[in-house]
């Protein structure tokens, strides 16, 4: 029995169409031809329909030295005909199933008889002459170089891999929609409000105040002790035990009333003492 499935809409509707008691149906598959509407209930496949075929070997190398270590061969020292015969008879196995794996190991195939029929042949050596290479060598360099990476690939393949031997732990956190608040004492705000003082005085720095002085306040201050009076010394005016920063601030007061014509400085002679007065006389 041989079924064929049709994905075409048309033709199976068509088909329905000309079919008593099918209405508006697709159908599944056709059977020789006829469209099939429902699975048949006697449905029989038979154990060779599905056949399951596990390819056992990575490759020609891998066959090979499969073949060396199971019957324990030295490597060094290959037994090409007893290999050779059982390396084309897995050959011949895997042809009648899978004619494109087996196409890999064809040319090993034909490697392992050239090999063989090289050690069959008699060697004519000269008088002289390097003797020829073993025909085994260069398989043999590839085989001992193969099983290295084989093994190295085991010993990656045995350390322990995310997804296959252990996976990552996830926490999930739980978050109400409501904000919890953790509960402080007054003990503990004393306690945070002392250590934060105490990082304050360590960072602190010495504070030099500075006195704030304005020369039109000296300059005021000069008029009214003027008041009143004809003249005034110099000297009386300055005081020394407030410090240089006021005696500069006066004497610069001093300055400004005279370029404004507010006062008169006289002096009756050379290095005699200096007089203030103002100058004009109050009505």
């Amino acid at each position: 029995m041989q079924a064929s499935a049709d994905s075409s809409v048309l033709d199976s509707a068509a088909t329905a169409a000309q079919q008593p008691g099918v209405v508006d149906q697709v159908a599944l598959a056709r059977l020789y031809g006829e469209p099939l509407f429902a699975l048949p209930q006697d449905l029989y496949i038979p154990p060779d329909a599905l056949e399951v075929f596990l390819e056992a070997f990575e490759g020609p190398l891998d066959l090979l030295l499969y073949l060396i270590r199971k019957q324990n061969f030295n490597i060094l020292d290959i037994p090409m005909v007893g290999v050779t015969r059982q390396y084309l008879a897995y050959v011949d196995e895997i042809r009648g199933r899978n004619l494109e794996l087996a196409a890999e190991y064809l040319l090993m195939a034909a490697m392992l008889i050239e090999i063989k029929s090289r050690m069959l042949l008699p060697t004519r050596s000269e008088q002289g002459a390097p003797e020829p290479e073993d025909p085994r060598a260069d398989l043999v360099r590839r085989l001992l170089e193969y099983e290295r990476f084989k093994l190295a690939a085991q010993q990656l393949g045995e350390l322990p891999q995310h997804g296959r031997d252990f996976l990552k732990a996830r926490i999930t956190v739980e978050q109400s929609l409501q904000p919890r608040f953790p509960e402080v004492s007054v003990a503990d705000l004393q306690a945070a409000w002392a250590e934060v003082l105490g990082r304050a005085r360590l960072v602190q720095r010495h504070h030099i105040p500075r006195e704030e002085l304005s020369v039109r306040e000296t300059m005021s201050q000069v008029l009214k002790r003027l008041q009143g009076r004809r003249f005034l010394s110099f000297e009386e005016v300055f005081e020394p035990a407030r410090g240089v920063a006021v005696l500069v601030v006066t004497f610069v007061a001093l300055l400004e009333l005279a370029k404004e014509a507010l006062i008169e400085l006289t002096q009756g002679a050379a290095y005699a003492p200096i007089y203030l007065r103002l100058a004009y006389t109050p009505s």
